[in-house]
């Protein structure tokens, strides 16, 4: 199956778009590219509709105008992977959960950290919103694209919806390491 790639400058640094014919692949940011890139198999450097329509919904979100993705979703991954990915989707804009909550809605509580493992692997960022999950102390755990961008992205939906989120980011001091989670 033919895929299509494209990529912007955005608020927090390159953003690449991989869509085959029927559904959105992956959004991944410069610091992944290279990873994703080798495992993406065949890739043409065209645009096509779900890209452009991808990168304008994007360049919506950055601009604040966009608080939902109306777009078609292909995941590839493990059953459980799926599940874990299909219930971030259900975290509102503005608003965050902790892995715990991830793994109770996904009926399998005691879970916690092989969501955190699956929510490392979501290949469709932003869209898919893992930034959306942290440790259940409030304090910023894990994110692909690193905790700047993951705090940029929270930041930025709590200027659009000033939620709870606004005192989580307010009451943050310092980023916790990439490689902890607090479940």
């Amino acid at each position: 199956m033919t895929k299509y790639y494209q990529t912007f400058s955005s608020p927090i640094g390159r953003v690449h778009i991989i869509a085959d014919n029927t559904s959105l692949r992956s959004i991944t940011f410069d610091c992944n590219w290279q990873a994703v890139n080798k495992t993406a198999g065949d890739i043409k450097p065209e645009h096509n509709g779900i890209t452009e329509q991808t990168l304008s919904q994007l360049q919506e979100y950055f601009a604040g105008k966009r608080t939902a993705f109306d777009l078609p979703i292909g995941f590839r991954g493990t059953e459980f992977q799926q599940q874990a990915w299909q219930a971030l989707l259900s975290i509102p804009y503005g608003e965050t959960r902790s892995y715990s909550e991830q793994a109770r809605l996904i009926g399998n509580p005691k879970a916690v950290r092989a969501v955190g493992r699956a929510n490392g692997m979501n290949p469709i960022a932003i869209v898919v919103p893992c930034h959306r999950v942290i440790g259940k102390s409030g304090k910023l755990t894990g994110y692909a694209g690193g905790l700047d961008i993951k705090f940029f992205l929270l930041d930025l939906e709590s200027q659009v919806n000033p939620r709870p989120q606004a005192a989580l980011l307010q009451q943050q001091d310092q980023p916790v390491s990439n490689q902890h989670r607090d479940d």
